[in-house]
């Protein structure tokens, strides 16, 4: 290169930096690359690590590691100074060298903190290799490590500093702690595997790929990384096709996941619908009958045959089919157990002409986000809660209110107070319906205490509270009020042998299904929309979608208790939360002023002082309950994803 083609692209240089500058002025940002010291000043440090020479991601150098040089670059780090200073001349000479025989060799100096980097030594090496667009420079790293604290930005840093290791890429940054396990499972690896130099160069180059998609989309506008963009791509799209899209079909796939990706900026994702919308109009429901049906399929894991779970959403699905007879078409698929079962299912549903998709299981969500990318227009539901898709919106049934009134009931007949609890697994809401229990047991009964087991830990739970002496038992609820086998529900050891059943909370999913689909009818499913969020329907007994079955030998009295505090959670007079509430740890939950969110009810991982017994920790799990534990599980952020498994 000969210094006069060096002297034009000082220019061009030039001419980028001082543009920056001005919008930079123009935007209220700072003008200057950021200098560290300056950062340091009052940051708690946990010391520093000499990382050896490291291939530096360009866009990762934010600053200097002082502020001698600062006024001399724009924050871009393009130049400031004019043609004829001492600079512009060293800045042309060093331009010379890079694209001559003898390049630019001499790795530069640098400091590196939460991920980003600060030049000591090379600051015109790094201009000039920028202002040719290069994506990376060698440089030597020292690791300026910050004191440890539960800020998300430390979290996901020292998250950063478990993966760097493995992987040797500083491009790789994600914005939550625990997000890089995820990706390990996506790629298929083990999470602790050591990528190979192949691995990374592969990786590298897709990954490169992605991220100038992400950007060219929008993505630098975006609070979140091109790795966090990326791991919400991956819960649709395989790693290995972006070996295969065209430019095109990436730029499409982007924009079937985009709505995600942008969710992934707000700190509340998910909007909890907890009540239908008003019934339809008389004149709404004549236009209506001038349409053709609304098509509508089920997608069962398990047939009705062998599972009350699939039952009771088979009777809802027959209840709809009733109540609103020529207005909708159903289709149902059932025995759908694999990952390309359930993908086979949902094609096969669409291509049916299907409007409408009910998947009535979480471990379906995998096929219904695969689906949502798919066929955008389709409108898809998951039977589970708090899933932060905004193509795919859940629903579930408030059965901790009908837990409350058993509870109560429990309370009421319970001589000595040792009444016993069997949940089947620590997933969200059944703390909720734990605690609820409990509460109103101590409404009736303020001595009473609540023995706690889980059927997830001991196949005999239930046996093993018989035997700890306890008057009553409170077992898995009823999932329809047609089936009362024992023993369901809350019910009393006989002397004899066996259990009489006293009350058991229910779900009406015919209920559900049928206000649901009135309300998509009347335009609902659009009105839903909440800023962009997830849409998590989370109805109960006032939408009549739970509801409490009493048995022939509860006392009248305690029938009446009961029928009280039903039409009281229905007319909405009575809260089971909205009472003093201390946790077991002794903690204050509720001075008897604090309305619990519906977030905080879900999300409950903490139980009330007058139960006895623990949540159990993954380990402890049985293997039937662990798949539904990692999709459902209250503490499903902290437990590391599998390969095998959907990931979240």
């Amino acid at each position: 290169m000969s210094r006069q083609e060096a002297a034009e692209q000082y220019g061009k240089a030039l001419r980028a930096g001082r543009k920056c500058q001005k919008e930079c002025v123009h935007r209220g940002r700072y003008p200057y690359p950021q200098v560290l010291d300056e950062i340091l000043v009052g940051a708690p440090m946990a010391g520093q690590v000499e990382l050896g020479v490291v291939e530096i991601p360009m866009e990762q150098i934010a600053g200097t590691k002082t502020a001698g040089r600062r006024s001399a670059f724009a924050a871009n780090f393009m130049p400031l100074m004019e043609p004829d200073t001492e600079f512009a001349d060293k800045w042309i000479s060093l331009c010379q060298a890079h694209l001559g025989d003898e390049g630019i060799r001499d790795p530069i100096r640098c400091y590196e903190y939460l991920g980003w980097f600060y030049v000591q030594e090379g600051n015109k090496r790094v201009s000039v290799l920028k202002s040719y667009d290069a994506p990376s420079i060698p440089g030597f790293v020292i690791r300026m490590v910050p004191a440890w604290s539960d800020s998300p930005d430390i979290l996901a840093y020292y998250d950063f500093m478990r993966s760097y290791p493995l992987t040797g890429l500083y491009a790789v940054r994600f914005s939550r702690a625990g997000s890089f396990a995820k990706l390990q499972a996506a790629l298929g690896y083990a999470p602790d595997h050591v990528w190979t130099e192949e691995e990374r160069r592969q990786f590298s180059s897709s990954f490169t790929y992605f991220r100038d998609a992400f950007w060219k989309r929008g993505g630098r506008d975006l609070p979140i990384t091109p790795a966090d963009a990326l791991l919400v791509w991956l819960k649709v799209y395989p790693f290995a096709s972006l070996r295969t899209m065209s430019s095109q079909e990436l730029s499409r796939s982007l924009e079937a996941v985009w709505a995600d990706v942008r969710m992934q900026t707000q700190s509340a994702p998910i909007a909890v619908s907890t009540q239908p919308p008003a019934e339809e109009l008389p004149l709404l429901s004549r236009l209506f009958k001038l349409r053709s049906p609304l098509r509508v399929a089920f997608v069962n894991e398990r047939s009705p045959q062998e599972s009350d779970w699939a039952r009771a959403h088979d009777l809802g699905r027959q209840y709809l089919e009733t109540v609103l007879e020529e207005a909708v078409d159903v289709q149902v698929f059932n025995g759908v157990r694999t990952e390309a079962e359930a993908d086979e299912a949902i094609d096969a549903a669409a291509a049916g002409g299907a409007q409408v998709i009910f998947a009535t299981t979480p471990p379906l969500i995998g096929a219904c986000r695969r689906a949502a990318a798919k066929y955008p227009d389709l409108r898809i539901l998951n039977c589970s809660v708090s899933m932060a898709y905004t193509g795919v919106r859940t629903y579930y049934s408030r059965i901790y209110e009908g837990k409350f009134i058993t509870g109560a009931i429990a309370g009421a007949m319970s001589p000595s107070g040792n009444i016993g609890y069997v949940a089947s697994s620590p997933i969200f809401g059944v703390p909720a319906s734990i605690n609820a229990f409990a509460l109103g047991a101590r409404m009736t009964n303020p001595n009473a205490r609540i023995r706690l087991r889980w059927s997830c830990v001991e196949p005999d739970a239930m046996e093993a509270l018989v035997r700890d002496g306890m008057d009553l038992v409170s077992n898995r609820d009823i999932p329809t009020p047609d089936r009362t086998r024992e023993p369901w529900g809350l019910c009393r050891p006989l002397k004899t042998g066996g259990f009489a059943s006293l009350a058991s909370p229910y779900w009406h999913w015919g209920n559900f299904y049928v206000r649901l689909i009135r309300s998509f009818l009347n335009g609902g499913w659009d009105a839903a929309q909440n800023g962009g969020k997830a849409v998590n329907y989370w109805w109960g007994m006032d939408s009549q979608a739970v509801g409490v079955l009493l048995g022939e030998a509860l006392p009248a009295g305690v029938r009446q208790l009961a029928g009280i505090l039903s039409n009281g959670i229905y007319a909405g007079s009575v809260f089971p939360f909205l009472q003093p509430i201390r946790s077991q740890d002794g903690a204050e939950r509720s001075n008897g002023d604090h309305w619990f969110t519906p977030e905080e009810i879900l999300r409950m991982d903490w139980l009330c002082d007058n139960v006895d017994g623990a949540i159990p920790a993954y380990e402890s799990l049985l293997p039937f309950a662990r798949s539904i534990v990692r999709l459902q599980g209250v503490y499903r952020d902290h437990i590391p994803p599998e390969k095998e498994g959907t990931i979240l």
